[in-house]
């Protein structure tokens, strides 16, 4: 047993079923925000380390409203793709092990805002952008030969958009730390459509930090297409036979679920295979 199956038989009970509905919803709701107020994220929601030392404690919890993109139908497309993908890792996962991987890229983006502004005096506003980039990458990694449609055409398989991610999270963090190291560089690598921006850089060696404790930690392996079908397909019998019913009244429908001192017998005199409840066993018109 790691400490990831410790973690989970301890607290799993805490865990939030369908957080990716939740996640969504807290979404809209950054959507709807800066299209009435597009200022009011940056000045009081935002991850903001200055602004968090001097009491507004909430930006913790807030930042994570920021919307993937402010156009409304990219946002749509956007909103379905994270809610599948986060959907996929919680029906693999379950509900605890997802819970822990996303707040712990919460939490991650704020101690490093924190620690980062307490040692070098340097202020970085990071959103959800590598956040929900990583969601993607650990599902490209659970589930390679998972297909997607790219520009709804072009059939790829999720391990070489991981591959392509992987990339971008590269070249982010080389560009935002050798900026970093040298600001003259950052427009000169933006400008060759690199991206340098140390606050990306750092949110991105976050997102990957956040992605290996779970692989190195977790002992399961990946999934192919055919093994979620099976799954999925187990699942379903299971809940069907749960809530099928071995007795059930011919007359008033009755069946075992409805009481526990229900008693059910088939009649002898009925013509078939007919069962009653105790009430109309000797009460019932008899079938010919």
């Amino acid at each position: 047993m790691n400490w990831l199956d410790k973690l989970e038989r301890k607290f799993g009970k805490y865990a939030i079923h369908n957080l990716m509905y939740y996640i969504i919803i807290l979404y809209i709701l950054g959507l709807v925000i800066q299209m009435v107020n597009p200022s009011l994220y940056t000045q009081w929601l935002g991850l903001d380390a200055e602004a968090i030392l001097h009491g507004q404690i909430w930006r913790i919890v807030t930042f994570i409203i920021q919307p993937p993109n402010a156009s409304f139908l990219f946002m749509a497309f956007a909103l379905y793709f994270y809610y599948m993908v986060g959907q996929a890792l919680e029906y693999m996962w379950g509900a605890f092990r997802f819970n822990l991987y996303f707040f712990s890229g919460v939490l991650l983006h704020v101690l490093a805002c924190l620690v980062i502004y307490l040692i070098f005096g340097i202020n970085f506003s990071m959103g959800t952008f590598y956040l929900n980039l990583s969601l993607f990458f650990v599902y490209a990694y659970l589930f390679p030969d998972a297909t997607f449609l790219l520009f709804f055409i072009f059939p790829i398989k999720a391990k070489w958009l991981g591959i392509i991610e992987g990339i971008f999270y590269g070249l982010t963090i080389i560009g935002g730390l050798s900026a970093l190291v040298n600001p003259s560089l950052m427009f000169t690598m933006l400008a060759m459509g690199i991206p340098a921006i140390p606050a990306n850089s750092i949110a991105a060696l976050i997102s990957l930090l956040n992605f290996a404790i779970f692989v190195m930690g977790s002992k399961r392996n990946r999934f192919s297409p055919k093994d979620i079908k099976r799954r999925r397909t187990y699942a379903k019998k299971v809940k069907a036979a749960s809530q099928s019913t071995h007795h059930r009244c011919a007359i008033c429908g009755r069946t075992e679920k409805d009481g526990e001192d229900l008693e059910f017998r088939f009649c002898s005199k009925c013509k078939g295979n007919y069962e009653y409840c105790q009430e109309h066993l000797f009460t019932h018109e008899h079938r010919k």
